[in-house]
C-alpha cells in the first residue's frame, strides 16, 4: 500500500505530470519498432518510410510551407537508397537540399539533410552484415539514454544543462542518461567492455546533441512541440531527434571498426 501510495503522489507531482502519457505511447510504439529491427528487411524500411515522409511533413509545418513536398523529398531519398545505396541516396540529398531551398526557402530545404542522412544510415546499418546487433545497440542506448535523462532530471533535479535552449534539462539528467548508455552497451557487451562502453557513452552525446539541435530549433520558431504525432512525446521530431544525430555516427563506427562488425565487439 505504501508503494501505491507513493506512485500515486509521483505521478500527481507536476514534475511527472506527462509519465502516464509518455508510458502508454511506449508502450505501444516501442515494440512496434522492436518487431521492425528484428525482422528487417520490408518491415524496417517500411517504418523508416513512414518516419522519414512523417519527418518531412512536420518540418514543411514548421517551415510553414507545403509539407507534402517535404515529405515526398524525404520518400525519394529513402527510395533512392533502396534503388541505389546510401552513396546514391547521399547524392540525392544534396540535390534535393538545393532544390527545395531555391523553391520552398532557405529553412525549408534544410529538413532534408535533417532528417535524409539519419534515414539512410538507419537503413544502412539495419542491412550490413552484422546490421540486426548493430541496430539492436544503437537503439538501446538512444532509448536508455532518454529514460536515464528523464529519471535523473526528475529525481535529482539541479543546474540546468542549457537554460536558453531548452530550460527543463539538467546537468544530473544529462550525466544519467550518459551513465545509462554505458552501462547497457556493457550489458550488451555481456561483460566489462570498454569499448562497448566508449562506444554507449559516444552515442549517448550524440543523442543528446540532437535532442538540444532540436530544442534549439523549436525555441527558435516558438513551439513547443515539432507536433503532435506522439501523444506525451508531441512530433517525430521530438522522438527521434537523437536517433537522427546518434545513426550515422553509429554507421560510421560499424564501417570502420573491420569492416562492419557489431559495435561492442
Amino acid at each position: 500500500m505504501r508503494a501505491l501510495s507513493d506512485m500515486a503522489l509521483k505521478t500527481s507531482d507536476p514534475r511527472w505530470s506527462d509519465l502516464r502519457t509518455r508510458t502508454a505511447s511506449a508502450l505501444v510504439l516501442a515494440p512496434l519498432a522492436v518487431f521492425c529491427v528484428w525482422w528487417g528487411g520490408l518491415a524496417w524500411a517500411g517504418l523508416l518510410l513512414v518516419a522519414m515522409a512523417g519527418l518531412g511533413w512536420e518540418w514543411g509545418r514548421l517551415a510553414k510551407v507545403r509539407p507534402y513536398a517535404l515529405a515526398g523529398a524525404l520518400a525519394l531519398v529513402w527510395a533512392a537508397e533502396l534503388a541505389g545505396g546510401p552513396l546514391v541516396a547521399l547524392a540525392f540529398v544534396g540535390i534535393l537540399w538545393v532544390f527545395v531551398g531555391v523553391w520552398l526557402g532557405r529553412f525549408a530545404g534544410y529538413g532534408v539533410p535533417y532528417a535524409g542522412i539519419g534515414g539512410i544510415a538507419l537503413l544502412w546499418l539495419r542491412q550490413h552484415s552484422s546490421g540486426l546487433a548493430d541496430t539492436i545497440f544503437l537503439v538501446l542506448v538512444v532509448w536508455g539514454t532518454d529514460v536515464g535523462a528523464y529519471l535523473a532530471g526528475r529525481l535529482i533535479g539541479g543546474p540546468k544543462l542549457a537554460p536558453r535552449i531548452s530550460p527543463g534539462k539538467t546537468w544530473s539528467g544529462s550525466i544519467g542518461g550518459l551513465l545509462a548508455a554505458a552501462v547497457i552497451g556493457m550489458l550488451l557487451a555481456g561483460g566489462l567492455s570498454v569499448a562497448a562502453f566508449a562506444a554507449g557513452l559516444v552515442l549517448s552525446l550524440c543523442a543528446q546533441a540532437g535532442d538540444l539541435l532540436e530544442s534549439g530549433i523549436k525555441r527558435r520558431l516558438g513551439v513547443k512541440d515539432s507536433g503532435r504525432t506522439i501523444p506525451g512525446h508531441g512530433g517525430l521530431f521530438d522522438r527521434l531527434d537523437g536517433f537522427l544525430a546518434a545513426a550515422p555516427v553509429a554507421a560510421l563506427l560499424a564501417l570502420c571498426v573491420d569492416g562492419g562488425v557489431p559495435l561492442w565487439r
